[in-house]
Parts: structure tokens; sequence; C-alpha cells
């Protein structure tokens, strides 16, 4: 199995593997490249490209076993894995984060969030402690986080970048409406909602 896999490609793995769960039943036991195909709206091709990057081989004329190809799905994403992660910066959005629960389904446990808001510290939100962003290097160190979601305002996210990179951070989400520079060692994802939506305006 490669991990030489396009990042569009690795995008849509998490998508097959959302929608294989979703089904059930004896019915569903075999599923084919064509299927998942249409029903995701993409080409069968596309499908058995991306699949082929995953340790799951179909087989002719039935498909796939769709509970190994979830196995697959989850094996190759590391779901199955525990990767820990920091949330900076508590707001409204922050504290969505926290709430949501879908990150346990990749392997994903937000250990702590830090805030630098004194009226947000020792507050709980769905079970995590806000601590200081001073003690942003100790939970680091205490914690062993790779990976990193950023929640603050664009004029403080390159400083917080700088933290993050600094303790040992390698892996970024930035939500911050802001072009972030790091080591190119560190992977920075950003994900800017106002302009994605924006983009989905202009399409209509």
């Amino acid at each position: 199995m490669t991990r030489d896999i396009p990042e569009i490609s690795l995008q849509r793995l998490p998508v097959y593997l959302n929608y294989l769960k979703s089904l059930s039943g004896e019915d569903n036991k075999y599923i084919s490249s064509g299927a998942i195909a249409q029903a995701l709206g993409m080409g069968e091709v596309l499908v058995r490209k991306d699949l082929a990057y995953t340790s799951s081989a179909g087989r002719p004329k039935v498909g796939y076993v769709r509970t190994e190809l979830i196995a697959a799905l989850e094996d190759y994403l590391g779901c199955n894995q525990r990767k820990a992660a920091v949330l900076v910066g508590v707001g409204g959005l922050g504290r969505a984060l926290l709430s949501y629960g879908g990150f346990v389904n990749y392997g994903i446990d937000i250990v702590e969030a830090y805030d630098s808001d004194p009226a947000k510290i020792g507050m709980e939100v769905a079970g995590k402690k806000v601590c200081p962003i001073e003690e942003l290097e100790r939970g680091v160190q205490e914690y062993k986080p790779h990976l990193a979601i950023l929640a603050v305002p664009a004029s403080a996210a390159q400083s917080v970048c700088d933290m993050l990179v600094a303790a040992g951070i390698k892996g970024i989400l930035n939500f911050a409406p802001v072009q972030l520079k790091a080591d190119e060692s560190v992977v920075v994802r950003h994900i800017d909602v106002a302009a994605s939506l924006a983009i989905l305006a202009s399409l209509l």
C-alpha cells in the first residue's frame, strides 16, 4: 500500500468511508466501485483509482466486501490510531469545534483548549478545560499532540501559529481568514468558511 496519494484523492477517502458506513444490512454485504460512484455522483474509474490506494481489493463480478473496504479506509486514514490535538481560541467557533463529536471517528482527541481571554480561563466546554494561552507549551510537552486547531482572530493567528510551531506542533488546521507562514516541515490547512460560502454563492 502506497502513501504517495494525490491530495485530492486523499480528500475523497473520508467521503467514501462515510457513505459506506451509512449502509447496512445483508443486501449491502458487497458493493462495487460503480455503485459507490453512482451514489456519490462521481466517475467509476475515479472511485476505483482512489480505492486502489487502500489495501482493499475488489472481487470480480461482486465488487468489494463492504466491511473489508471500511476497515481498509479506516486503516489508511489512521482512524484507529489515537491522535492528540489542541485547540486555540474558544470563541463561538472554538466552542462548536470542542462540542463536535465527529473527530473521534477519525481517532482525533482534542486534549486541551487555550484562550487569552481571562473570562474564559477555567471554564469547561464539552468536558475540556480552557487553559491560558501561556500554558500552551506545557500542554504540548505533557500530551505530545502533533495537531492543532486554530480558531483565533486573524490579527492573532500568525503569532499563535509561531507559538504552536515552536512548541512542536506538526499540523495546523487554521480557521482564521489569513494565510499563515510556517516552516516547511509543518503542514498547514486553511479553512475560510466565508470565502467558501462566497464561492458557493457565485456558482448559483
